[in-house]
């Protein structure tokens, strides 16, 4: 849509002069070199682990360290994994897996990965 709004016929673009005016200051832009900035990113991302989980963890000293050793990405797919579970039950059985299979040294999707 931009600055212009909806346009659903000629009417509703401004007039010969002002898209002149535009059109000129952009081949300015142009010939100057001039870039739109890009967003930077602010930092390093923090990812929230839950107590529990991180108490389900320490239990298990091979899937803590299987946990710390993970990326972030990683790290996320499993804390996700197992804090958007809607029950309390699901919850449960998804940290004891994702326990077990830390302890084995398998990321979140390991049935996915190629050998």
């Amino acid at each position: 849509m931009g600055h212009f709004g909806r346009i659903t016929s000629i009417n509703d673009l401004p007039s010969d002069k002002v898209l002149i005016s535009y059109i000129k200051e952009a081949a300015k832009l142009n010939r100057d070199g001039v870039k739109i900035p890009k967003s930077k990113s602010t930092g390093k991302k923090e990812l929230v682990v839950l107590d529990y989980f991180t108490a389900a963890l320490r239990k298990n000293k091979k899937a803590l360290a299987t946990f710390e050793g993970f990326s972030y990405s990683n790290k996320k797919e499993y804390v996700e994994w197992i804090t958007e579970a809607k029950s309390e039950d699901t919850c449960n059985n998804r940290l004891a897996t994702a326990v077990q299979w830390m302890a084995e040294g398998k990321v979140r999707n390991w049935k996915y990965i190629r050998k």
